[in-house]
């Protein structure tokens, strides 16, 4: 697949078609993880939904974290720049293990008082942190995924993190009827199981991405002088990263508005619109599949100036969105 020659609309069928079988999966993730914990309780379903908006700050931080690695290094690659190429990709290592410590040091020390401003009883309160914390805890292995995968997203690979995601929603349907009820050995952890099965399900994702990606050609020109930090790199991620991840954060807040409103009237109907909410996002899978697409197509054209390519890229995924 050559994103700078190929015809642009079958171009962005073969990327976005992946993509969005990979979101699809990602949400019916969700939704087992919903279904689940209506399972132990409604009080739990209650802080699983609650813990929406505090998780999506991760969520946030990670997309923004996968549109700078997408954008920047596939700029790159469209220059034939391999300098900037190589220095992008370990930077954006660098940059989400430094966010992703931020972040989790933020979500530790104020998850509670989300939970709180959100109405939620003291038994929601306790559920919903028994998850976030280990969600958290694990939050540096959801950045580094999406931070390798923007290296393959800027390549044009949008198969392999499809792919991963369909493996995690399959590990994700095997192990949360072990860890949240027990099986032998193991013991019954509750909702903190749904948390630990999300973070085994990262932790084998960040390994079959990593193994993918040091086959890479190109990452396997990295030398020690490319793991050197140079602040214009941290820099240009930033501005890249940023506008993205706090629109996100945003949405996130709204969440928690609707969800102290909501509250008011019990922590059954929070539950209920929680599990509505993970259903809705089903509808944003076309959109979502297009826009991986096209930033992989773009961000590659515009590096190596071919601006018509760029306009008819544009023009092909507003003709599919509609």
């Amino acid at each position: 697949m050559n994103l700078l020659k190929d015809n642009i609309p079958k171009l962005v069928r073969k990327l976005a078609l992946p993509a969005m079988v990979g979101t699809l999966f990602q949400t019916l993730y969700n939704i087992v993880d919903t279904f689940f914990a209506g399972k132990i309780s409604p009080e739990a379903l209650s802080a699983l939904s609650k813990s929406f908006p505090i998780y999506f700050i991760i969520v946030a931080t990670s997309i923004g974290v996968t549109v700078a690695g997408t954008a920047l290094i596939g700029n790159s690659i469209g220059e034939k720049d391999k300098n900037k190429t190589l220095n992008y990709f370990t930077h954006i290592i660098f940059y989400g293990i430094l966010v992703s410590i931020i972040i989790t040091y933020l979500g530790l020390s104020y998850a509670e008082k989300v939970f709180y401003l959100m109405g939620s009883t003291d038994e929601v309160v306790f559920l919903g942190l028994e998850y976030t914390n280990v969600i958290y805890l694990g939050s540096v292995l959801f950045i580094l995924v999406v931070a390798l995968n923007s290296f393959l997203h800027a390549e044009g690979d949008t198969k392999t993190y499809r792919n991963i995601l369909v493996l995690s929603f399959f590990l994700n349907i095997i192990l949360n009827p072990i860890l949240i009820f027990g099986f032998f050995f193991i013991p019954a952890m509750g909702v903190k199981g749904i948390a630990i099965a999300t973070i085994i399900a990262q932790s084998t994702s960040l390994i079959i991405i990593l193994i993918k990606v040091l086959k890479n050609n190109r990452v396997r020109e990295i030398n020690k002088n490319y793991l050197i930090p140079k602040f214009i790199f941290f820099k240009n991620i930033f501005f890249q990263s940023m506008p993205i991840t706090v629109s996100i954060c945003g949405y996130a807040l709204a969440a928690a508005i609707i969800f102290t409103y909501v509250g008011q009237s019990g922590e059954y109907a929070a539950a209920g619109y929680g599990a509505g909410t993970r259903i809705e996002q089903v509808v944003l899978l076309p959109i979502l599949g297009i826009n991986t697409a096209i930033i992989s197509i773009i961000s590659q054209n515009y590096g190596a100036k071919n601006f018509n390519r760029i306009k008819e890229t544009y023009i092909t995924a507003i003709k599919y969105a509609f």
